[in-house]
């Protein structure tokens, strides 16, 4: 069965980002695809050290919980991080995360060329294009395929449990992970 990673960067124990990825995630399993949810809280993740380290032993060093992110990253056909919006820009650790990622995959075998998804954006007010642009140049360098939808990957929620109650913002997410999971299907017929 094929799979998708969906990975939550929101600090928070109720968040709505991780509400977002829910909706996500039940859109992709109605197409038949396997999906994991993976929460970066309570994790300290570190930025990229650039030793290299990765080229000799085939994955991040760095011992934080990433390195057993990047192996089911790895073992997926699907990707897509989520992230709320502070201070304008997509959350350091997400980046951070994504950056590791992306260079094991291009020190190693390129698993993530290919590989189908996008990312989401989760803010009260504002700063969720950026933080998309910012997102999306790891797939992009990473020869990945990024899905649309009929609208951006956003969502706006404030306080938590609000993000639910964009429904313009959820009927694009579920369309989303819809359109995520049709492509996987086609893509390894």
């Amino acid at each position: 069965m094929y799979k998708v990673i969906l990975l939550n960067s929101s600090p928070r124990k109720q968040s709505n980002t991780k509400d977002v990825l829910n909706v996500c995630a039940k859109a992709i399993e109605s197409q038949g695809i396997e999906v994991e949810i993976i929460d970066l809280k309570g994790k300290d993740i570190k930025s990229c050290i650039a030793c290299n380290k990765c080229v000799e032993k085939g994955n991040c060093v760095l011992n934080d919980g990433l390195p057993e992110i990047i192996d089911k990253i790895r073992n997926s056909q699907g990707f897509i991080p989520a992230a709320p919006v502070y201070f304008g820009t997509a959350r350091a650790d997400i980046m951070a995360a994504l950056q590791r990622i992306g260079k094991v995959s291009r020190a190693t075998n390129k698993f993530l060329s290919w590989m189908v998804g996008g990312p989401i954006a989760v803010a009260r007010r504002g700063g969720q294009t950026l933080t998309l642009q910012e997102m999306s140049m790891f797939f992009n360098i990473n020869e990945m395929i990024i899905v649309g939808s009929n609208y951006w990957n956003m969502v706006f929620g404030g306080l938590e449990g609000t993000a639910i109650e964009d429904s313009e913002g959820i009927d694009n997410i579920e369309l989303f992970g819809k359109n995520v999971a049709k492509l996987i299907n086609l893509i390894n017929k």
